[in-house]
């Protein structure tokens, strides 16, 4: 089967995503190396290069759903008036990497603005939003770190407990501050439940400067059910995975004390037999 990377308008949630409707997703969190620039005409542009990323998604797709996308790009193969070029590179995803079709520009007209994120529906969302939905998978759960950082305010409606399917909840960012683990997900399979907050942005920004976004972590959505439905909202997670490392007591506390009361019981239990596991098998100060 064939691979295409999608970064703008098929992406889930977007305007053009009906055209992928049979297609399979192999990966909702994929990554590829571009500059990614606003046309200016209500969708993105990627131009190639090695120093920076552009984020999307990741799809098989028939012979068929090809056809339509090179439609919609203005592509034909040996054409010389594309608007975009379908190139083969490759596309990074947390269970590994694969060759597939991206479309970059063809003509550098598209290449009005620079998306410095790399992320056309973090750029979007912040353009033209003022209320997010904001799922909170470890010690964002915390009322009580709010509390004591000045933000409640910011946190006090929560929508509800998110179930988000394909995701482990994992210790991949080793702290700069006391070189332990702190809480991630990681699209490998498995389930992350977490508090879904409505927020308006300053609470985002809160969250941006807290989550060292987008360096130590980054803007990202998912799409999880919440009493049944099917809904989409932002969340961080690792930029820069490493290999797994134990969390400090008092920040499992957080995590644990936030998880209280909304999430399942059996999930909380799981948690706590994960967390125990790194405990005893974790690598600390090279001992």
């Amino acid at each position: 089967m064939l691979k295409v990377f999608v970064y703008g308008t098929l992406r889930r949630g977007e305007r053009n995503d009906y055209l992928l409707k049979d297609a399979k997703c192999l990966a909702e969190q994929a990554w590829t190396n571009g500059v990614l620039f606003d046309t200016g005409m209500s969708y993105p542009a990627l131009a190639p290069s090695n120093s920076s990323i552009v984020y999307g998604e990741l799809y098989e797709v028939s012979d068929t759903d090809l056809a339509r996308l090179d439609e919609l790009e203005g592509y034909q193969e040996g054409g010389v008036n594309n608007l975009y070029n379908r190139l083969e590179q490759i596309i990074y995803t947390d269970k590994g990497k694969y060759r597939a079709y991206v479309y970059v520009a063809h003509l550098d007209s598209l290449l009005k603005k620079k998306i410095s994120n790399g992320d056309w529906k973090e750029y979007n969302l912040l353009k033209q939003n003022d209320s997010f939905l904001y799922f909170a998978y470890g010690s964002c759960m915390d009322s009580l770190r709010f509390k004591k950082a000045g933000v409640e305010r910011y946190f006090k409606e929560v929508v509800g407990v998110g179930v988000l399917p394909n995701y482990s909840l994992k210790f991949t960012h080793r702290s700069t501050f006391d070189g332990l683990g702190r809480a991630d997900i990681v699209e490998d399979g498995g389930v992350v439940e977490g508090k879904i907050y409505k927020i308006d942005r300053e609470a985002l920004n809160y969250l941006y400067g807290r989550e060292g976004a987008p360096h130590v972590y980054r803007p990202t959505f998912v799409r999880f059910l919440l009493d049944g439905l099917e809904i989409e909202a932002l969340t961080f997670t690792v930029k820069r995975k490493q290999e797994e490392v134990v969390p400090p007591i008092a920040y499992e506390m957080e995590i644990l004390r936030g998880a209280k009361g909304y999430l399942s019981e059996d999930y909380v239990s799981s948690l706590v037999k994960y967390i125990n596991i790194l405990k005893n098998t974790s690598k600390i100060g090279g001992m």
